[in-house]
């Protein structure tokens, strides 16, 4: 017989009652299955396949509660606890969280999942034989990936970002497809395991897609447009701002180009809601 271990599904047999749960056994170790963690359809003279996990105590336990995740099994969990010292929760489904190490996670911690963030993961154990929680790695993502086609170009997506480079951010889509979010098509760096929401920009010959969180061009004018007209209302209806202001003051103020500032400033121009005089940009009454 092989050694029950943490993270398995597993057939054991009830070996006896206890006041708090049942003794189950392989034959040579027994594991408790706690009241808690019984089902409806228990039946003590019959052998009882469960999912064995560490309890709070650090103790093999088991659970009639039969997760997605496993050892060797993927699936998304979602993060439910944050903690600087140790790394991150995610529920698997049952009555304890398995913790992502803070060593798998990013080195900045802005860039950690937050809570309601999913991860795709396997579960692993340490040399000391504790359950933690596995990411995917890129040939596991690879693995259950769909290829997207020409047809999909400028279509919007949904998707999970489950891996961070400095020149850009890798994703899974509802659809599956991997996307590939490049540093210059976006405004900033997603959290491993956000939620992002984009469209399609490139569809790559492998199936891969190249995706920006960048809104297009008419709709950047729209939001730009109105950003600037919000704070010129902030400011009682003007601002020192032009035209023909230093692109690095256009910048620091409203954190878009020159180019973008001077096109949303001329919508704004067109039609008939500012105008501009002596290095001032003014609401018409």
């Amino acid at each position: 017989m092989t050694g029950l271990q943490a993270g398995t599904v597993v057939t054991l047999d009830v070996e006896r009652e206890a006041p708090f749960g049942f003794f189950l056994t392989n034959g040579e170790e027994d594991v408790l299955l706690h009241d808690s963690e019984v089902s409806e359809d228990f039946d003590p003279d019959q052998p009882q396949t469960v999912f064995l996990f560490q309890d709070h105590q650090g103790r093999l336990a088991a659970t009639m509660t039969i997760p997605t995740v496993q050892m060797g099994k993927y699936d998304w969990v979602d993060v439910v606890e944050v903690k600087e010292s140790l790394g991150v929760f995610v529920s698997i489904g049952i009555s304890k969280d398995i913790l992502v190490s803070k060593d798998d996670l990013p080195a900045l911690l802005h860039l950690w999942p937050a809570i309601g963030d999913r991860l795709y993961c396997s579960l692993k154990t340490d040399r000391h034989g504790r359950l933690f929680a596995k990411l995917a790695t890129e040939d596991t993502m690879r693995a259950i990936a769909e290829n997207a086609t020409r047809k999909d170009f400028n279509k919007n997506v949904t998707g999970w970002a489950y891996r961070l480079l400095k020149i850009g951010t890798f994703l899974l889509t509802e659809e599956n497809y991997i996307g590939f979010i490049h540093e210059t098509q976006r405004k900033q760096e997603p959290r491993l395991g956000q939620k992002v929401e984009g469209r399609i920009v490139d569809v790559k010959e492998d199936g891969t897609i190249n995706v920006s969180l960048l809104s297009r061009g008419h709709e950047a004018m729209d939001e730009d447009s109105m950003q600037i007209f919000t704070y010129m209302q902030s400011r009682g209806g003007k601002m020192p701002y032009w035209d023909k202001s230093a692109p690095e003051d256009i910048t620091a103020r409203f954190d878009m180009s020159k180019a973008a500032f001077k096109r949303a400033l001329g919508r704004l121009m067109k039609e008939g809601k500012v105008f501009q005089e002596d290095g001032w940009s003014y609401i018409k009454e």
